[in-house]
């Protein structure tokens, strides 16, 4: 008989630290692993993130693979299977996914790999400004088998006792893990080897975000860039993130919910993707700004 791959799903909400969590996965232990990652947005930010750490990867764009993507995801797992034959599978979503559908999609069509578990990565600064939990983030916390809490450091003690009541509240048997920039043991996460069994879900998944994406390989001044960052908040801009040319270096920029920061990362040329409910009134706007800062 042949052996099932283990395969771990990572969930969460736009800006939680999905990619961050892949990045220190990623670093830290010398299984072969394939990664499939599901991005929000025309440009594949996060796959270019992770690209060249000597990993299988498949981009799956375009789409949610909790709904519209079901078939690429199922093509791309036999594939990588057939093709690198590895140790784990780590399944990234996109942040406006609902993990149930693609739960019940593992268990019953995937025949050459076994569901090991469900990570969920929670914001708990996001959980303290934004207090009310939609549904999306809602099916992605019952659906955890582990919850990664995200951003202690920005919350105090009370906040964060808060937050795990109100998790709970919504999962009474995941594991809930406390974490700064994802760092946490990676055997923490892998051999949970999931034993409940997902219904066949019966939602019609509607995406909350829109999203609209810039490219130039212009240079920005960074002074005027940092001060269009600071103003993101004020243009229903929830999410952002991409690389931007500095006149000395590019930088990996990433922005939720009004914080951002900015680290020094390889790539070729600007390119940022920009998330909201309803950000595409604001996307001239937002590009005009961004020209006035090209040198």
């Amino acid at each position: 008989m042949q052996v099932r791959t283990p395969l771990t799903v990572i969930t969460g909400s736009l800006g939680s630290g999905k990619t961050t969590l892949l990045r220190h996965i990623l670093d830290s232990i010398h299984q072969k692993i394939a990664i499939l990652m599901n991005e929000f947005g025309e440009i594949a930010i996060d796959t270019k993130i992770i690209q060249g750490k000597n990993v299988a990867m498949a981009d799956l764009g375009g789409g949610c693979v909790c709904c519209s993507l079901l078939g690429e995801f199922e093509a791309a797992v036999d594939e990588i299977i057939e093709t690198v034959n590895p140790d784990v599978i780590v399944v990234e979503t996109t942040g406006v996914a609902e993990p149930d559908a693609l739960v019940f999609d593992i268990q019953e069509s995937l025949t050459k790999v076994r569901l090991d578990g469900v990570v969920t990565v929670v914001d708990a600064d996001a959980m303290v400004r934004y207090p009310s939990v939609g549904h999306t983030a809602r099916m992605q916390i019952e659906a955890a088998d582990t919850i990664l809490l995200n951003k202690v450091d920005l919350v105090t003690e009370e906040q964060l006792q808060a937050i795990e009541a109100k998790l709970h509240s919504y999962n009474e048997v995941a594991e809930i893990l406390h974490t700064q920039r994802c760092q946490v043991d990676p055997d923490l996460l892998f051999g949970i080897a999931r034993a409940r069994l997902q219904p066949e879900p019966h939602h019609v998944h509607q995406p909350e975000f829109d999203s609209f994406s810039y490219k130039t390989q212009a240079t920005l001044k960074r002074e005027c860039f940092e001060e269009f960052a600071d103003e993101l908040v004020e243009k229903d801009v929830y999410r952002a993130k991409g690389f931007i040319r500095f006149p000395k270096q590019i930088y990996l920029f990433n922005y939720v919910a009004g914080r951002w920061e900015i680290e020094p990362f390889e790539q070729d040329a600007t390119e940022l993707v920009f998330i909201g409910k309803q950000v595409k009134k604001y996307q001239q706007e937002i590009i005009d700004q961004l020209k006035r800062c090209e040198q």
